[in-house]
């Protein structure tokens, strides 16, 4: 995308809230570590810590999606929407497909949570991580690289 139009992929990705962006990124990461805590108590057969850990987790994903959804609401006050752009297009459909994969891992976790094996831990927090990876990597495409 950037390569077919370098000036107004700058220009659109000056639109983005850069602060937000970085503030969701904290948030997802530490949530990644919490589910991290989850697996660990889990490990050591303290249910209930474990438990605790991934609503931490799951909290920290819902705080993730109020920024995203208050971002694309600021968004589209200012009129821009998903054709306004190439751009936007991009950024609504990949940060879109991105929070649907942070509800299910929040599903997931309260999944593992109702039937809580290690298995079942381990399976549903690495599937977070790489949640958290999706969005490390997509993070500084979308916001800051230029």
């Amino acid at each position: 995308m950037r390569a077919m139009d370098p000036v107004a992929f700058a220009a659109d990705q000056d639109h983005l809230n850069r602060t937000a962006g970085a503030i969701s990124t904290i948030v997802l990461v530490t949530s990644g570590y919490f589910a991290a805590l989850a697996v660990r108590a889990r490990l050591k057969a303290l249910r209930l810590t474990a438990r605790r850990w991934l609503l931490a987790a799951s909290f920290l994903g819902l705080i993730f999606l109020a920024i995203k959804g208050a971002e694309y609401y600021s968004k589209f006050v200012l009129g821009i929407g998903i054709e306004t752009s190439p751009f936007f297009t991009f950024y609504f459909l990949i940060t879109g497909f991105h929070a649907a994969h942070v509800i299910a891992g929040m599903v997931v976790f309260a999944l593992v949570a109702w039937n809580d094996t290690r298995q079942n831990y381990e399976a549903g927090v690495a599937f977070w991580h790489m949640v958290d990876l999706v969005w490390v990597l997509l993070f500084p495409i979308i916001y800051l690289l230029r």
